[in-house]
Parts: structure tokens; C-alpha cells; sequence
């Protein structure tokens, strides 16, 4: 899996973060708090120069708490704040506007606004933690790569200020492990994917590390061999073609939709140990 796609409203984002980077006191980067390295762009430090940096793992409820305890650890030892959130249930912003609180800037008629940029690659959940920031609907929210399209600026009363941008990745993802990570929590759109490579790749994973995850979700007395456990899935939904073969790219579609959704369990694809 050789991911390069990189069009034109990406390097437009990239453009948008060199010219608005001088504009904010901080940068606020949401990783998905399932893969926090493969979600990370490695082109951020060389965008945002010494600005100072807040880490937010975000979709937090859809990890492992222990696991997510730790990436935080780790990257408090790598010199950034960071905080677990939950954008979609208003966990973690309290705490993330009271590590911003340090970032205010003394003014001699009260407190300026405190600016901060919001960057992550496509899908992460900007939109959705914006709006939770904002306790209202400030954002454009989409579920595929790419909805928002140019900056915004959104206020968060009553002293910071949100700078949005699109979802960018870097041109060239090399990692097959970081590619495959990407794909399957979405943040590389669908048309370039193969699903069933990428659902096989998963219920690998599952198979090893949540098998019992996979046996409550999909009403399995056992785990099949790895080439049989898709097509036992489609078997179990009803997912027969006429002459009773098995649509294994619709069984590959409602796994992948079910793991992003969070209906399989909690599950962090990425561990440091």
C-alpha cells in the first residue's frame, strides 16, 4: 500500500499554514488517539517552526484508556502539553482550555485573545472538536477527507480564538504500517482503497489482539482461519449474493464502518509497548 495523494487543495492547506502561522500564540495538533504516530504529520515542525505545541488525542473514546495514558506520558516526555479528548462528548476540553490558559497574553485593557491554529490530517475530527470548544456548531462537520476547504476562524468566548484548517497529509506516505493505520480510520479517501485488503488486514489485528471482540460483535463460536473469517462475517450478516456466494466487499465495508464508528469496542490500533 503506497499511498501518494496529495491534490490540490492539500498543498493549498500547506500554503495556509505558512502564511497564518505568525497570526496565533499556539498550535493545537489532534491526532487520532488510535494511532497517534501514523496521524502525525511528519512536515508540522518544519510548518509551524518554534511555535509552541499542544498535543490532543483526539476520538478518545474509541481507544483503550491505558493506552491512551500512555501516548499521553510519552508525549509530555517529548516536551508538549498533551490531553486525551472526547470532541463528540465534550471530554478533555475542559482541561485542554486550562493548559491554553497558559498561553495568555497580557494586555493593558484585560487579556487579548489567545489564537491558536487547529491542524490535523484528514477525518481526525476537527470539525467536531471545534465545535465542542465552541459548545455549538462552528464548524463544518463531514465524515470522508476533505470537507473543509479553506480557513476559518471561530471564537471561543470569551479569550480564544481558533484558527481551522483543511486536513492535510504529507505527499508520500512510504509506511506500510502508517499507510494501512491512515486508511483504516479514514483519513485517506475511500476510492483509493482496496476494502478487502484492508478489512483482512484488520480482523488479523482483531483476530490476535481482540478476538473476543470479533466473536461477541459478529456471533462467532470460534475464530476461523484468517481466509475464512471475512467470508464467515458475511455468512453470519446475510450478505449472499444469488447462488449464495458471499459479498465479501460489502462484509469489508460494514467491518471497516463499524471499527471507525466505534461498535467493535474500544480498540488502539498503535501501542508503545
Amino acid at each position: 500500500m503506497d499511498i501518494q495523494w496529495y491534490p490540490g487543495h492539500m498543498k493549498k492547506t500547506k500554503n495556509i499554514l505558512k502564511e497564518n502561522i505568525n497570526l496565533v500564540k499556539v498550535v493545537i495538533e489532534l491526532l487520532d488517539a488510535r494511532v497517534p504516530l501514523s496521524s502525525q504529520n511528519p512536515d508540522l515542525k518544519d510548518l509551524t517552526g518554534n511555535k509552541k505545541r499542544v498535543i490532543v488525542l483526539n476520538k478518545a473514546d474509541l481507544a483503550e484508556d491505558h493506552h491512551t495514558d500512555a501516548w499521553v506520558n510519552y508525549f509530555k516526555e517529548e516536551g508538549y502539553p498533551a490531553v486525551p479528548v472526547s470532541s463528540v462528548k465534550g471530554h478533555g476540553i475542559k482541561q485542554l482550555k486550562a493548559i491554553l490558559g497558559n498561553y495568555k497574553a497580557p494586555s493593558s485593557k484585560g487579556k487579548r485573545p489567545t489564537r491558536a491554529m487547529v491542524i490535523g490530517v484528514p477525518n481526525v475530527g476537527k470539525s467536531s472538536f471545534i465545535n465542542s470548544m465552541a459548545k455549538k456548531s462552528a464548524a463544518k462537520i463531514g465524515g470522508v477527507p476533505g470537507v473543509t476547504r479553506g480557513k476559518q476562524w471561530i471564537k471561543i468566548p470569551p479569550w480564544i480564538e481558533l484558527l481551522d484548517t483543511p486536513g492535510i497529509l504529507w505527499p508520500k506516505i512510504e509506511s506500510q504500517y502508517m499507510a494501512f493505520n491512515l486508511a483504516i480510520t479514514g483519513a485517506i479517501k475511500f476510492e483509493l482503497l482496496d476494502y478487502e485488503d484492508l478489512a483482512y488486514r484488520l480482523l488479523e489485528f482483531l483476530s490476535r489482539e481482540k478476538p473476543e471482540y470479533l466473536t461477541a460483535r459478529y456471533k462467532l463460536k470460534k475464530i476461523p482461519a484468517s481466509g475464512e473469517l471475512l467470508k464467515q462475517i458475511g455468512i453470519n450478516r446475510g450478505l449472499l449474493r444469488t447462488g449464495g456466494e458471499v459479498d465479501t466487499l460489502k462484509a469489508s465495508e460494514i467491518i471497516l464502518k463499524e471499527f471507525r464508528d466505534g461498535l467493535l469496542g474500544k480498540i488502539t490500533l498503535e501501542h508503545l509497548s
